[in-house]
């Protein structure tokens, strides 16, 4: 992926896991050196619908912890699945995070081929999207590999140049990715949604 990433010129934000930091802090150093943004994403992929307030705060400060460790003090916040709930909007706001989510969603994590994922963001691309997309296999993943998505990420910055957006590593700020319409946790859960 960041060799994709550095073949065009681009940058990205990476929402990563606390577990996946710790057991290969490597990656999220190089991620770092290549100019891309980390954030959080929790400490291992749960779903808040089925956890308590304590058990969300408990994970995410393990999740902060294993950053602080690489040297990140992170701002925002993705939580899994995309799927937050009032204890997870009540810690986030003790640990002074933003939560976040995307507008375009590439459903890589299905395994589709490449020109599928690119059609379905054409779709959507506007000022202000935030794509998402995976760069590990995870809970819910029907892909045996990451390859689609590696190969989605020239195609996808050179739609998106010549469509005269400019394609930036930093999310926007939460005003402008308000301004799209996103998907609520239950529309989320119902289509089935992987993150």
């Amino acid at each position: 992926m960041l060799d994709a990433l550095e073949s065009c010129g681009a940058r990205a934000t990476f929402f990563m896991l606390g577990e996946r930091i710790e057991a290969a802090p490597g990656v999220a150093a190089a991620v770092l050196d290549a100019g891309h943004e980390v954030q959080l994403h929790g400490y291992r992929h749960a779903r808040h619908t089925e956890l308590e307030e304590d058990a969300i705060e408990l994970d995410t400060r393990r999740a902060l912890d294993a950053l602080a460790r690489v040297g990140v003090r992170p701002t925002r916040w993705r939580a899994p699945w995309g799927i937050t709930t009032r204890a997870t909007e009540r810690v986030a706001s003790r640990h002074g995070l933003s939560l976040v989510h995307w507008t375009i969603d590439t459903h890589d994590w299905r395994g589709d081929p490449m020109p599928t994922m690119l059609a379905r963001v054409r779709r959507g691309l506007a000022p202000g999207a935030v794509v998402l997309m995976h760069d590990a296999l995870g809970p819910g993943s029907l892909r045996s590999g990451c390859e689609n998505t590696v190969e989605l990420v020239g195609p996808l910055v050179e739609l998106a140049r010549s469509s005269g957006l400019c394609v930036a590593g930093a999310l926007p700020e939460p005003s402008l990715a308000a301004a799209a319409p996103l998907p609520s946790p239950a529309d989320l859960q119902s289509a089935g949604v992987r993150g």
